[in-house]
């Protein structure tokens, strides 16, 4: 018996060399061990990121080279706002047009605590309460919807 509640089960990651956590039932992957409590002082997050020319690193795994402003990426931002808002799933979107890596996990970031994260988004995540979703936040990665999951 692992211990792990049901459905969970330990997967070794290929590209970090370290070992996660598969649900096979929901196919859900994390980290952190599952029904454990999380770290004091941290937040769990998921976000969706519009990068544009001017990010710090302008490509993603959807495009090689982003060309589009910063306030094109705003606009297309606010059109994913208003589809959550809609009711359209958080981590449907963020899995499909978010240009982090986390859109591979829906946009989860995990848990992270002070200092782990820029600054602007750092803030943002921490002044939002459980299940709560921020407005447009911008970083040098490019700007982001953030939704606070624990």
């Amino acid at each position: 018996m692992s211990g792990l509640p049901e459905g969970w089960i330990v997967k070794m990651s290929q590209s970090h060399g370290k070992e996660y956590y598969y649900n096979t039932t929901t196919q859900e992957s994390q980290w952190e061990r599952p029904g454990c409590a999380a770290p004091p002082d941290t937040v769990r997050a998921s976000h969706l990121l519009v990068k544009h020319k001017d990010s710090r690193r302008p490509s993603s795994w959807r495009e090689e080279r982003i060309t589009r402003s910063k306030e094109e990426a705003l606009e297309i931002l606010n059109g994913y706002l208003s589809q959550i808002k809609s009711g359209t799933p958080f981590a449907d979107l963020a899995s499909q047009f978010s240009d982090c890596s986390s859109a591979k996990r829906g946009g989860d970031l995990g848990h992270f605590g002070p200092g782990q994260m820029q600054k602007p988004f750092e803030d943002a995540t921490f002044a939002l309460s459980v299940n709560e979703m921020s407005g447009p936040i911008s970083t040098d990665s490019g700007v982001h919807i953030i939704l606070r999951t624990a």
